[in-house]
């Protein structure tokens, strides 16, 4: 499928590593496409030293890693334009996962998260992750984050 030009890209390579609070080998995404009011959208290459690759896919805890990576990119990013210190979020919970096909290695993730509601520090959100521009996982997460000090 390839990611769209890298010229339009908001940040990608070692740049995510300013927007997410994670560090290697645990990083799940690797460009930032787009970041909107209610929506992120984010790249992730698939590579045969990925932490969670088994058996030359993708497995399940790296789709899920993925999600909440994808939607913590979008607030590092909306954070990091306000000068503002990136905060750490927790998963409170997932639910109405569904993960139809796992992808392989040397493939490219393009991650959708849309924020559904925001309330008492939480965040809901509900994601769509493509494969080969096949929708391969959904979710919707409920995310608090942590705010830094």
């Amino acid at each position: 499928m390839g990611i769209s030009n890298p010229l339009n890209m908001l940040a990608q390579g070692e740049e995510i590593y300013k927007l997410i609070p994670q560090r290697p080998p645990i990083v799940m995404v690797d460009k930032l496409i787009s970041a909107e009011d209610k929506k992120t959208v984010s790249g992730f290459s698939i590579n045969k030293d990925n932490i969670f690759v088994s058996e030359g896919v993708l497995r399940e805890p790296g789709i899920i890693e993925n999600i909440a990576q994808s939607a913590a990119l979008g607030v590092g990013y909306v954070c990091s334009k306000n000068n503002e210190a990136v905060p750490i979020g927790f998963i409170g919970a997932i639910t109405n996962l569904q993960i139809m096909k796992l992808p392989e290695v040397n493939t490219e993730l393009l991650t959708e998260i849309f924020i559904e509601y925001e309330v008492l520090g939480a965040t809901l959100i509900r994601s769509k992750v493509f494969c080969e521009k096949n929708l391969i996982a959904q979710a919707e997460m409920k995310i608090f984050l942590k705010i830094n000090s």
